[in-house]
């Protein structure tokens, strides 16, 4: 079925609304990739204690993201619910990211980094939240959520790159060490706040949906929510599935240095291998969804990450160019889970507006992108203490410490094993979801 002209967006609010995801990117890939390595071979942080330290500020999100959302939900101006949160909050988010990493204490700068870090989770709420709610309400038909979804992930993918294999050079062109993230801090933050900027200029003038009561109380919002199955697994899959494509960006510097042993290309490397085919792939992956459905796209997207990272095993007595081969398989894999997972995202938002007649996309989306952020936050903690566990020493030097060969292998398995682990299982919920649906369409009149 084709979609009405008034379901069809410009291209330039699908680029508008896509720049959002060099916040996005920016702020879900930087933290995952150098936030533990930092604490742990520049500040001397135990990687245990690392890995709460980590953790523990964006756990905090799971109860501020749906705050947020029924907060947006409930906004009303001139720019519509969600537009200002853009802006306001985006900016906000550049300028604490960029204080993370600013080191202003002689000591206890571990302690300082967690709360930095848990201010820039709480203004990061206020426009992620509102930034995933749009879709919902910029258009009615799902043709055109998928096309606007594949503009998002696209920049994300574009974001990741630049932010990912960037900051670490970022960080030896400014001397490494404190200096040297001071300096990326201030890069990064200038990139989140491009994306806040171009995505509030990008979306003016776009639909902004219709004005609907919301449910009278935000834990009656989050009753509906939790209730509707569909949502339900969907969220599950996703943040498991988080938690493991964090492990595999929390482990990109431990895997470069100490089982590839290539310190100072190897992260960029990694990074241009696991994020340029995913540009590539994105037309290609529209057209597997058109052609098997978004779920099941989603679920060929997903096994492809987990046999890559399974294959990934193997890097120790592979040619480097076989490795970063295979980490551009884990790319393909990766553009593909988000393209999909977003796009089923707003259709189960619409599904459930539809069904009570009141907004609630703000509160479903706060949902969403706490699980998100508590899954990426997730993974660096799960990889921490497999380091911890298998005798992982840190450094307060600059540079990673010598490490036993037992180390070593907790890396390798860390980056392999672990996120293939995680991105695989939580696929049989969605299998007994599509089962149920079956059963319950069957036993209908």
């Amino acid at each position: 079925m084709s979609a009405r002209t008034d379901d069809l967006l410009p291209r330039r609010v699908h680029v508008g609304y896509a720049l959002g995801s060099l916040t996005t990117g920016a702020f879900g890939t930087v933290p995952g990739l150098l936030l533990l390595p930092y604490l742990t071979d520049t500040l001397g942080v135990a990687a245990g204690l690392a890995g709460l330290l980590v953790l523990l500020p964006k756990a905090w999100d799971v109860l501020i993201n749906p705050l947020a959302g029924r907060i947006s939900d409930r906004t009303r101006t001139r720019w519509g619910a969600r537009r200002p949160y853009l802006l306001v909050a985006g900016l906000g988010v550049a300028l604490l990211f960029a204080s993370i990493f600013a080191a202003p204490f002689g000591i206890g700068n571990g302690a300082y980094v967690a709360v930095a870090f848990l201010a820039t989770a709480t203004a990061y709420a206020f426009f992620q939240v509102p930034y995933v709610a749009m879709p919902a309400e910029l258009t009615a038909d799902s043709t055109e959520r998928t096309r606007l979804m594949t503009w998002r992930v696209a920049v994300l993918a574009l974001a990741i790159l630049i932010s990912g294999a960037l900051a670490p050079l970022v960080v030896t062109a400014g001397g490494d060490g404190i200096p040297g993230h001071r300096w990326m801090g201030i890069f990064v933050g200038a990139l989140i706040a491009a994306g806040a900027v171009g995505a509030f200029l990008g979306t003016r003038g776009a639909p902004t949906g219709r004005v609907e009561e919301s449910e009278p109380s935000l834990r009656a919002q989050l009753s509906v929510a939790t209730a509707n199955r569909p949502f339900r697994t969907l969220l599950i899959v996703f943040v498991v599935q988080a938690a493991g494509i964090a492990t595999v960006l929390a482990g990109v510097n431990y895997f470069a240095e100490q089982v590839l042993e290539r310190p100072d290309d190897g992260p960029t490397l990694l990074f241009a291998a696991f994020v340029g085919p995913a540009l590539l792939v994105m037309p290609l992956w529209r057209r597997v969804g058109a052609w098997t459905g978004k779920t099941r796209a989603f679920t060929i997207a997903s096994l492809l990450f987990a046999a890559g990272a399974l294959a990934l095993v193997a890097a120790p007595v592979l040619p480097p160019v076989a490795v970063y081969l295979i980490v551009a398989v884990i790319g393909a894999g990766y553009a593909g889970e988000q393209v999909f997972a977003m796009a089923l995202l707003p259709d189960r938002i619409a599904e459930a507006e539809a069904h009570t007649g009141k907004r609630q996309a703000g509160v479903f989306t706060g949902l969403w992108t706490a699980g998100e952020t508590f899954g990426l936050a997730l993974g660096p903690g799960v990889f921490a203490l497999v380091l911890a566990l298998f005798g992982y020493v840190s450094s307060d030097t600059g540079q990673a410490a010598a490490q036993s060969d037992t180390a070593k292998l907790g890396v390798l398995l860390g980056f392999t094993v672990l996120p293939a682990l995680l991105v695989a299982a939580p696929l049989l919920l969605i299998r007994a979801g599509s089962t149920h649906r079956r059963t319950a369409a069957r036993a209908r009149p």
